[in-house]
């Protein structure tokens, strides 16, 4: 019987050895989230002071992401990956060690979310890029449809609900302990991933005429060029690739339109439309998040679609146009399942991304390519939600729901047109059928 697609990566130790990890440490971080909260509360904290250290992890996570690209490139990512984490498991035993102590400060709180931040702006560009390292090609698909799939389950679910009855039945210093345990795992379990991993990568990017050989001579070559030299050379190969420029333009617009009204008037549409409370706000939040993470084991278990910037865009701009009727819905069951085709499109569009960066972006520049994206994201989002309370005291929030979710699929079809996408996808063929396959071997 053969293996399901989306389980084909398990068959290569280093994918097991990294995603074992991965899930330990995003499991930490989701308890993190609770653990922090309540241990700033603990030591006196309002709501001031548990802004300004979420605060500081943002800024940690924005300051730092491209220069994290850049080492991507630099420094092999398996010492990459494991130094980050040694180093988050050194910061959040160090604030566990202080709390049981009885000596922790607010800015050591504040402090070790910063560093944890930058250890996040380090830690995904170096993932990103090393995949392509242990996994074939045709198998990142399903790897990031995993990744995908496991983080709203163990991140914004599993970690938090752990979380929370540790603080209830101890205190949240054994809670950070706790935290400190996940990292130290995850620490251990990265130190057996094997030193071939830092081998020469091998994604699709050679189909476009760039070898693995070129790749990793620019590399070499990076070693003695300036920050400001790689960062340029990076923004310089996004503004010549229409596709992934295009697809820039859109995630900026989208997240811009979109984050603002679903993190700051939703809570608002479920007060005054549903006559519902932070329970209600919460579950569906709950329902993106299980949306989010079927859609990405739904993607995890195809092959990549022959027309994969079509199927993308599309899943993107038609998934986001059922927001447009959130501001003026009174059911929640219809609010809910706007929210689950929300999530749920979005992760087919993010996984299939993910993978196109793998695939066609040169080895060389994909970690400065993965932080560029992010960095984008990062940057517009507290824009976003700093625009949202403003927009709604001289819009009704129905019109604020109205443009969000109709600018997206406008803008959608405007990148798709604007870099040519249908063609491209044509021109440049990734994941063969198994039919054309068979008839290439035969040939052959």
């Amino acid at each position: 019987m053969p293996t399901p697609k989306a389980l084909r990566p398990f068959a290569h130790r280093e994918y097991r050895v990294l995603i074992a990890a991965l899930a330990i440490s995003i499991f930490g971080s989701g308890m993190w989230a609770v653990a922090m909260v309540y241990q700033v509360i603990q030591l006196g904290g309002g709501p001031l002071e548990l802004s300004l250290v979420a605060a500081a992890g943002s800024a940690g996570l924005v300051a730092f992401v491209l220069a994290g690209g850049i080492a991507a490139d630099r420094v092999p990512q398996r010492r990459l990956i494991i130094a980050v984490e040694g180093a988050n498991l050194a910061v959040i035993a160090t604030v566990s060690g202080l709390a049981m102590a009885g000596l922790l400060q607010l800015w050591h709180v504040a402090a070790g979310s910063f560093v944890l931040g930058v250890g996040a702006a380090f830690f995904f560009p170096a993932y990103s890029a090393i995949l392509p390292r242990i996994l074939p090609a045709q198998d990142l698909l399903a790897a990031n449809g995993m990744e995908g799939s496991m983080r709203p389950v163990l991140q914004q679910a599993a970690g938090p609900a752990v979380a929370g009855m540790v603080v209830a039945a101890l205190s949240p210093s054994h809670a950070v302990s706790a935290v400190a345990a996940c990292h130290l795992l995850a620490f251990i379990v990265l130190n057996f991933l094997g030193q071939h991993a830092q081998a020469a990568p091998t994604n699709g990017a050679e189909r476009d005429g760039r070898g693995a050989a070129a790749g990793a001579g620019a590399g070499a070559g990076a070693a003695g060029t300036s920050f400001l030299h790689d960062l340029r050379e990076g923004v310089r190969y996004t503004r010549q690739t229409p596709w992934l420029l295009w697809t820039l333009i859109w995630a900026c617009i989208s997240v811009l339109f979109l984050i603002g009204p679903i993190e700051v008037l939703l809570p608002f549409v479920v007060r005054d439309q549903l006559a519902g409370d932070s329970r209600m706000f919460g579950f569906l939040l709950a329902v993106m998040g299980v949306g989010a993470a079927l859609g990405s084991l739904f993607t995890a278990s195809f092959r990549l679609p022959r027309r994969y910037l079509t199927v993308m865009m599309v899943s993107w701009g038609a998934g986001s146009l059922p927001l447009a009727a959130v501001g003026v819905m009174d059911s929640f069951w219809a609010i809910a399942a706007a929210l689950f085709v929300f999530g749920a499109t979005g992760s087919v569009g993010m996984v299939i991304w993910g993978t196109l960066l793998q695939r066609r972006v040169p080895p060389h520049l994909l970690g400065r390519v993965s932080s560029l994206d992010f960095f984008v994201s990062l940057a517009l989002m507290p824009v976003s939600m700093a625009l949202a309370g403003p927009a709604a005291e001289v819009l009704p929030v129905w019109l604020i729901f109205l443009v969000a979710g109709g600018v997206c699929p406008v803008m959608a079809v405007i990148a798709m047109a604007a870099a040519r996408m249908p063609d491209d996808e044509l021109a440049h063929p990734l994941d063969r059928s198994p039919e054309a396959e068979r008839t290439t071997a035969a040939g052959d």
